[in-house]
């Protein structure tokens, strides 16, 4: 184990980087950097945290899962790399972390149609942990994209996708701390009838049983066939959903069934796995790009519901054209968005964060002071380029405190799961108040 003190000298060198004084970085130590494994957007969660500390995760240069952490009030890391490995040269495979109720912190690694890969720590606020161990130990065999979620009472949801693409369905869990063990909730969700796939986005509300899905269907294999964005919300941790209008679903949700919150043809440069969240007033907003009508550039759209029906507005004008087809993981000049929304106050604000080429492949946020009038003004977080990034951020400071915490790193990435030649690059946490 290796503890770190960030000395003031140490990060003068990263201060003229930086684009506002409600910013600061605060670096942890180099990861592998060769592809996006570290900073695919997936990650639920690659930083986390709770009211005393915060947590990171990530790979080192020989494919071990590092685990990160510091008390909130101060700038001192200790930075423990743990025995567990993961198949880097993929960039499926990332890492998703969270904190239960009790302080524990749950893991799981190393995903891509392959068996669960699970542990925890053996106690409250400690880096050492389990051997890997199962969950509910049915259908743990074919397992991709594991993201936990926070809801009531310190609880934790898992989703992952059982299958390969084409195939795949969504699994959802639950950790009940009273009972530190995990039950299931859904085997089939979103069911594509062996004629299309679900990709999925999910936002929880920690202080309710309240989940809210969006998803696009992809017709084959390749990424030109994504399609639409459907929706639905479940107010019991995930017992039954509904539609925005109340209306309750038959399970499993089919194309048939959905509720849609936008029509996108095929091969409109959709992006899938994007983001989503939700107001205090319990309103969706779910961002991704896709090429507009009439147009061959790939615009950052959100698609949301203000109480009474769905609306689209689109956020940027960029100027370069691109397309997306074939499999695995592309190299794209922009990076998926993470939204946020803000309705703390009298009017609802939006903030969607994201890459682009067209910015140098600097962490960028796109704010909307009030959607009821959606304009949007784009300014860059930090002059860095951070290659083929994409932005994931600590989504419970975000709830309490209104804090953003994304986590940083320069990766590369090459089409279709290969890599590029890029050494170790500094892991940092960019914490931003708007």
């Amino acid at each position: 184990m290796l503890h770190f003190r960030i000395l003031a000298l140490s990060l003068l060198a990263f201060i003229p980087a930086l684009k506002a004084q409600e910013t600061k970085l605060y670096p942890i130590g180099p990861g592998w950097a060769q592809n996006s494994v570290n900073t695919t957007i997936f990650r639920k969660n690659s930083v986390t945290s709770d009211h005393t500390h915060q947590y990171a995760a990530y790979y080192d240069a020989n494919g071990h899962v590092v685990i990160a952490k510091r008390r909130l009030d101060t700038e001192d890391w200790t930075v423990k790399q743990t025995a567990f490995t993961g198949n880097i040269q993929d960039a499926h495979n990332s890492i998703s972390i969270a904190i239960d109720g009790q302080g524990i912190l749950h893991l799981s690694w190393d995903h891509h149609n392959n068996s669960l890969r699970y542990a925890r720590s053996k106690s409250p606020d400690s880096l050492e942990f389990t051997p890997i161990i199962p969950m509910v130990g049915d259908r743990e065999s074919d397992v991709t994209y594991p993201e936990f979620h926070s809801i009531v009472n310190g609880d934790l949801l898992f989703l992952y996708r059982d299958g390969e693409s084409g195939r795949g369905n969504l699994i959802i869990n639950r950790y009940q701390v009273a009972t530190q063990k995990w039950t299931r909730v859904q085997t089939k969700l979103l069911d594509g009838e062996n004629q299309r796939n679900a990709y999925w986005q999910a936002h929880t509300d920690p202080d309710s049983e309240t989940i809210y899905l969006s998803w696009t269907w992809r017709e084959t294999w390749d990424v030109s066939t994504n399609h639409d964005i459907c929706y639905a919300a479940s107010h019991d941790g995930g017992q039954t959903w509904q539609k925005s209008s109340g209306e309750q679903y038959p399970l499993p949700i089919t194309a048939t069934t959905a509720e849609y919150a936008a029509r996108i043809p095929q091969n409109s440069e959709l992006i899938n796995q994007t983001s989503m969240c939700a107001d205090a007033n319990g309103h969706p907003y779910i961002a991704s790009y896709w090429t507009p009508a009439q147009s061959d550039t790939p615009q950052f759209h959100i698609a949301y519901h203000d109480g009474q029906s769905w609306h689209t507005s689109q956020i940027t004008r960029r100027q370069t054209p691109f397309s997306l087809s074939g499999g695995g993981t592309k190299r794209i000049p922009i990076s998926r968005p993470q939204i946020l929304a803000d309705s703390t106050g009298p009017t609802t604000k939006a903030y969607l964060i994201f890459r682009d080429v067209e910015r140098q492949n600097r962490p960028s946020i796109a704010t909307c002071p009030d959607l009821a009038k959606p304009t949007w003004q784009i300014t860059d977080l930090a002059e860095l380029d951070l290659g083929q990034w994409e932005p994931s951020y600590d989504i419970p400071l975000w709830h309490s405190q209104k804090q953003l915490a994304l986590f940083i790193q320069k990766t590369a990435q090459g089409d279709a799961e290969t890599t590029q030649q890029l050494p170790p690059q500094q892991v940092s946490i960019l914490q931003y108040t708007p």
